[in-house]
């Protein structure tokens, strides 16, 4: 099998387990026990947490470790639910992942407006500004690069916008994170991440909230988390996720993510050759070096196509993980106004690090060659 969903999530990589495996191994104690063995706990947290904060340029204190992206995700949303006066509104892109998506109408309801994109799955940066000169709403959630499409958000200017209007402005990082450089990310207010996108073990994630701010926490029964997350902290696989992370940031600082970008683009310029009626989404936008999220010929539908290349030796998806299955059009497809008939026929391939340029050659071949059969049976 030829892996190409890694937007779903990664294999585990070697400096992750060995990690994970060291504090498994070396370290027993429970990092708030006062003895020696809780206080080593303590030191390898609070080096994690460090080094994280380091590569997302904020304070040690900002980090909360949590489960995954999908709690880190939700805290947000109770925090403001349980924060905001009952009458203010938060504003949400329209292409969010379901777990902000699903969070923010279930705590806010009709106090939930959502940003508009564009038809290339840009935030209307437009409409913001327009909007924020009349209404500041009690926090804007825009992702810092889309699931499904792999388009990247302007994170840095929505911020920007936001600080001008002094408005908290919160960023689910999940897919950016391990893909394009950490730097930076820490001076949005709330921020977002899960290991098992970027190499480390599933079950971890981490929240980056403002410096010297108190959070309502989710979890109760207590004081782990500097009082802000209940529950003994996982060190082990905490740690798994900054080993993971660090491996991914030096190989950006090396540009290696630019030589898969290359390849990732020529995947696309010879498929959409050989395959007439194929198109790309957002093709002209930035986007992740991973990503293509590709709309197939017409009476292509998705699963069969996610169907006939599994039995083909190759993984690859419709979109979010959280929807698979659905032959109905993706939210984010039609948030960007394709209608029902096209985002039915939308396929995502998603690389990973370990994806080499012989894999997308043999994906083009056995993409060119299904479509092949399909047409052949029709």
């Amino acid at each position: 099998m030829i892996y190409f969903d890694y937007n779903a999530t990664a294999p585990v990589i070697r400096e992750a387990r060995e990690a994970w495996l060291h504090v498994t191994d070396k370290i027993d104690g429970n990092p708030s026990s006062m003895h020696e063995a809780g206080s080593r706990a303590a030191v390898a947290l609070a080096e994690a947490r460090e080094k994280l904060a380091a590569m997302l340029g904020c304070q040690p204190a900002d980090i909360i470790w949590t489960s995954g992206a999908t709690e880190a995700n939700n805290m947000v949303m109770h925090h403001f639910a349980k924060k905001l006066p009952p009458t203010e509104s938060i504003w949400v892109s329209a292409i969010e992942h379901p777990c902000i998506d699903d969070s923010s109408k279930h705590y806010f309801g009709k106090r939930l407006k959502h940003i508009p994109v564009t038809h290339e799955g840009v935030v209307d940066l437009e409409w913001l500004t327009t909007e924020l000169a009349d209404t500041r709403p009690g926090m804007i959630a825009v992702m810092a690069a889309n699931n499904e499409t792999g388009v990247i958000q302007p994170w840095r200017e929505i911020l920007a916008i936001c600080q001008a209007y002094e408005v908290p402005f919160f960023t689910d990082a999940v897919q950016y994170i391990g893909k394009m450089p950490a730097a930076g990310l820490g001076d949005c207010d709330y921020v977002t991440g899960a290991a098992h996108k970027f190499g480390g073990p599933r079950g971890v994630g981490f929240l980056k909230i403002p410096h010297r701010s108190q959070i309502t926490p989710f979890f109760l029964g207590g004081k782990q988390e500097g009082g802000r997350r209940a529950g003994t902290e996982n060190v082990a696989t905490i740690a798994a996720l900054v080993a993971a992370l660090e491996v991914r940031e030096k190989q950006m600082a090396r540009s290696e993510h630019l030589l898969r970008k290359v390849w990732r683009d020529n995947f696309e310029a010879h498929l959409l050759r050989a395959l007439p009626g194929v198109s790309i989404i957002g093709h002209n936008q930035p986007r992740l070096w991973n990503t293509v999220s590709a709309l197939m010929p017409d009476g292509d539908r998705k699963l069969q196509w996610v169907i006939r290349l599994d039995k083909a030796g190759f993984a690859v998806s419709t979109g979010s993980a959280c929807t698979t299955g659905k032959e109905e059009p993706s939210h984010v497809l039609s948030a960007m106004g394709y209608k029902g008939n096209q985002a039915v026929r939308a396929v995502r391939m998603s690389a990973g690090w370990e994806t080499t340029e012989a894999d997308w050659d043999a994906l083009l071949k056995a993409v060119v060659k299904v479509h092949g059969e399909m047409q052949h049976k029709a």
